[in-house]
């Protein structure tokens, strides 16, 4: 008697990916629900999330949507190949995200990867920008009521 064919399992393989966003300057003054929004894309994909980080601020090359400077953000995360499509057309709709660019990571180790991350950065520039955004509000006030004052004086 035969024995049984064994059945062969097809598991989806799992690869490493390397993401690149770009943010306009006005979104980017709300980096921690920039961040928030990058993630629940990436969790919308089936991704996990290794690494994100800053990668740079600077002028584009040529104007994107309006915008002439933007805030590039690197982030690495390992997810089945077909989710790809999921997470780009995603990126594509969003409202935040200008553009993004995502590749396979295979030239990375693991460790690299880690000494990448830098979150806890993110978290802090992101308290340092919801700060100055709400400082330039009260400094425009007092700027304001200042050049009142000067009025008031100059016509006595």
């Amino acid at each position: 008697m035969a024995q049984p064919a064994t059945q062969i399992v097809n598991e989806k393989q799992t690869y490493t990916y390397e993401a690149m966003f770009l943010i306009s300057q006005a979104v980017a003054s709300d980096l921690n629900s920039v961040v928030e929004h990058i993630n629940e894309i990436l969790h919308r994909g089936h991704a996990t999330l290794l690494a994100m980080r800053k990668w740079d601020e600077r002028r584009l090359a040529y104007e994107i949507k309006g915008q002439k400077r933007g805030l590039y953000i690197l982030a690495y995360f390992t997810t089945v190949g077909e989710n790809i499509a999921h997470i780009e057309r995603d990126c594509n709709l969003s409202e935040k995200i200008l553009r993004a660019m995502i590749l396979r990571c295979d030239h990375m180790t693991k460790d690299q990867i880690e000494a990448a991350d830098d979150r806890k950065g993110l978290e802090v520039e992101a308290k340092l920008r919801s700060e100055r955004a709400a400082s330039p509000a009260a400094s425009a006030a007092v700027v304001t009521e200042a050049s009142s004052d000067e009025g008031d004086e100059t016509s006595n």
